[in-house]
């Protein structure tokens, strides 16, 4: 099994934030993308709230999570994110992807444009 990745660049909500450029692994099954700690405090990112978090292993832990903007391929969405911690991977999840129009094509390993319906 393959790994889909993107390069896609986050900013924070605020106009003129600054913005990075981050590599993420493409998790559809992840519901929020991942972005490290530092990277989203760096752009101004502030934690909103904490939630809990189920691993595909069964195991649960806690990620403080906030709203960012994400850009990829001429295409902008605000979405959460979580503050990812040491040792966590940079993902992007279905509710980025979903803002985006985008679906991951799990055959070509790559993002296509999703139907999209009210």
């Amino acid at each position: 099994m393959g790994i889909t990745s993107v390069r896609a660049r986050v900013s924070g909500l605020a106009p003129g934030s600054d913005s990075v450029e981050v590599r993420f692994a493409v998790d559809s099954g992840a519901v929020y993308s991942v972005v490290p700690r530092e990277t989203l405090k760096r752009i101004g990112v502030e934690p909103e709230d904490r939630k809990s978090f189920f691993l595909a292993d069964g195991q649960e832990i806690e990620r403080q999570i906030g709203f960012a903007f994400f850009e990829y391929l001429g295409h902008r969405t605000a979405a959460p994110v979580v503050f990812g911690e040491e040792g966590d991977s940079a993902l992007m999840g279905a509710t980025t992807l979903e803002g985006f129009g985008f679906v991951l094509d799990p055959f070509r390993r790559e993002l296509r444009p999703a139907v999209m319906r009210i």
